[in-house]
């Protein structure tokens, strides 16, 4: 079935309000802005936002402590080393179980709505069939999110609210990036929650996921420098499994090429109590860890950066002597 083409994303800035609260802030996201110069690496936090309406909480057939468990709990705070490497991060504000930006703008499942989706919503996608779609169904647990059908217009009106900024501010912190050195690199930021236990678990589970869409996200020197970063650090890594990068990584890196881009699961074992949502005894540790290996991501691509500029300036000087 051919889908129409959906509306353009909206031109919309917010502002960086620090602390979140139970009410959503009006702002969509934060922008955590670099301590020194801005250099090419950016990070995202899509999963992070922990700001509900008390509507959308009163609404929801769940308490607020399941709802969370959707959460990329704290991630934020895990990377927010990254300003003392030049990269700046941003920072949904929004929980995920209300908008997820790391879906297509308008993946929407249509058992969800009282009305007909518009006709360029993705209805068929595998992350609408499990429920995970824009506008989620479920949350992590597979436990259902609502209590009767939504209006369509609700839904388009958060898409167009929070989705839309969100996006529109990686583009411009992404051409920021390649404006001030020739490129750009994003390392989308994400947890992962503890499966269910089974036979020879433990030995086997990764501390933390690299998906780059199995190599077609990003340059293999930013992957290999990830990885080789945190296994010197102690930590059990996979590459793609089951996490190759969802619709931030495939989109900036493999699709429209804006920049390489690379996804990284924490484990929530590490860092936090994932029944309570709250942080552990790990979780300083882990974010002198993440601060350490961002610094050798952060310092690769400074150094990218200037080994291309300085091809590009030999190759200009070679043609205009050519030229002469």
């Amino acid at each position: 079935m051919t889908r129409s083409a959906p509306p353009d994303p909206l031109d919309q800035n917010a502002q960086d309000p620090h602390a979140l609260s139970p009410a959503l802030s009006p702002a969509a996201f934060a922008i955590v802005e670099p301590d020194g110069a801005f250099g090419p690496l950016v990070l995202s936090s899509p999963h992070s936002g922990a700001s509900y309406p008390p509507a959308f909480i009163a609404a929801s057939r769940l308490s607020a402590l399941t709802l969370r468990r959707s959460e990329d709990a704290f991630v934020d705070e895990l990377f927010a080393g990254c300003r003392a490497h030049g990269a700046p991060m941003l920072k949904a504000l929004f929980p995920r179980a209300y908008v997820d930006v790391n879906r297509e703008p308008y993946e929407l499942d249509p058992r969800m709505f009282a009305q007909p989706l518009p006709a360029f919503a993705n209805t068929a996608s595998m992350r609408v069939a499990a429920g995970l779609g824009t506008i989620p169904r479920i949350v992590s647990e597979g436990l259902e999110i609502h209590r009767k059908p939504l209006d369509v217009a609700e839904a388009l009106e958060r898409i167009e609210r929070l989705y839309k900024p969100y996006h529109r501010a990686l583009r411009d912190l992404l051409a920021r990036a390649r404006a001030r050195h020739g490129a750009a690199v994003l390392l989308d930021c994400h947890s992962m929650p503890t499966p269910a236990a089974h036979a020879g678990f433990e030995r086997h589970r990764p501390d933390v996921v690299i998906g780059d869409r199995y190599g077609g996200s990003c340059d293999p020197d930013y992957t290999d420098c990830l990885e080789s970063a945190l296994r010197a650090l102690g930590y059990r890594v996979q590459r793609n499994k089951p996490y190759a990068g969802g619709y931030i990584t495939e989109h900036f890196g493999a699709a429209s090429r804006a920049c390489d881009a690379v996804q990284i699961e924490v484990s929530r074992a590490l860092y936090m109590d994932e029944r309570r949502i709250e942080k552990a005894f790990g979780f300083a540790s882990l974010a002198r860890d993440m601060t350490r290996v961002v610094g050798e991501l952060a310092a690769l691509a400074v150094a990218k950066a200037k080994a291309g500029a300085a091809r590009d300036g030999a190759h200009d000087g070679a043609h205009e002597a050519a030229a002469e």
